[in-house]
């Protein structure tokens, strides 16, 4: 397995997650929640946040307590309940079900295209030129067991690398907002960048690709959207008011030219008042989700789990694609009439 290492090179959080009990929002005369807990992301606008701008949550209120830089911290915080919904690479979604956590994936909110995808950049001159050159090497990623840990075991190995050259491969836990940094002061070899602070980072030069999720896998939908099952069962019209307006944003995003998507997410983060940068949307480009509304395909689960069973990560049989993910909510799902 890659060597892995703890690593802030800045603060982790831009915003601590403030302490939460395991009790849901307000509740509605139904006895239904009618406030929805969220992490959010510096410089970045989540679909939650898309959705309550545009109208479609209704009455249905969002409660911001913090930033997160991680997809796994995320969906974990989801399933000990300091939060409502969460989000994280769908193979991380596969552990964190395998671990027996009870939640459930409701709507895709990121992929991977040829506008929206992770890179691994190295410096212009760079003696790493192949798989083997990361043997003893940094490589920079947001958080460890997700997307590009994923995809860089995947890289290793179709390289050729024994799983014990890859265990000399080290993966170093970088906030996205300094990985460029880190990388151009050489406190890394390798930097995962994507989506806007991919694009900022090559308008100025200097780096190169190594390899991106795109070349190695192709378009997919790559994370999802989670709720815990006992939050479902307790909060059915919630749950399908939450999902739907979340749906409508991925797709007003993936229907509305990019000019108006960029105008709009800077809208929000203004508005929103979290003392941020808001300069990186300017290169935003693509949500990456393949399903039209953030509908889930059964393969963009079933790849992770076959390929987490190959590593040993889950038992063969632990887990089933069709109990991980469910299109009920989402009015884009085939077949539905909203």
């Amino acid at each position: 397995m890659i060597r892995t290492r703890h690593v802030l090179l800045s603060v982790l959080l831009a915003g601590s997650l403030t302490a939460c009990s395991a009790a849901s929002g307000a509740t509605g005369s139904g006895g239904e929640v009618t406030e929805i807990r969220y992490q959010g992301w510096v410089g970045q606008v989540t679909y939650p946040e898309l959705a309550e701008s545009l109208g479609y949550l209704g009455d249905l209120r969002l409660k911001w307590v913090g930033n997160t830089i991680s997809g796994p911290q995320d969906i974990q915080a989801t399933a000990t309940g300091q939060v409502d919904a969460g989000g994280a690479f769908n193979g991380a979604i596969v552990k964190l079900r395998a671990s027996g956590a009870r939640v459930k994936a409701v709507v895709g909110y990121y992929g991977v295209d040829k506008e929206a995808y992770t890179g691994f950049y190295v410096l212009d001159g760079s003696p790493v030129t192949t798989p083997r050159d990361l043997i003893g090497k940094k490589i920079g990623v947001n958080t460890l067991g997700a997307h590009s840990e994923a995809v860089t075991k995947e890289y290793l190995k179709r390289g050729g690398l024994t799983p014990e050259e890859v265990d000399k491969v080290e993966l170093v836990v970088v906030p996205p907002v300094n990985t460029e940094q880190a990388l151009r002061q050489k406190q890394i070899d390798v930097a995962s960048l994507s989506g806007i602070l991919r694009d900022k980072a090559l308008s100025r030069g200097g780096i190169h690709p190594l390899y991106t999720d795109v070349d190695l896998f192709g378009p997919f939908t790559a994370g999802s959207f989670v709720l815990r099952e006992d939050f479902i069962e307790e909060n059915p019209k919630t749950t399908k008011k939450f999902v739907d307006a979340f749906a409508r944003a991925v797709e007003w995003t993936q229907s509305r030219p990019r000019e108006e998507v960029v105008a709009k997410y800077k809208e929000i983060i203004a508005k929103r008042g979290r003392n941020e940068d808001a300069s990186a949307i300017d290169f935003w480009k693509s949500s990456g989700v393949a399903g039209k509304g953030g509908v889930i395909a059964d393969r963009e689960f079933r790849t992770w789990i076959d390929w987490l069973e190959r590593e040993g990560d889950v038992k063969p049989g632990q887990v089933e694609a069709a109990d991980i993910y469910t299109n009920e909510f989402n009015p884009f799902r085939p077949g539905s009439t909203s």
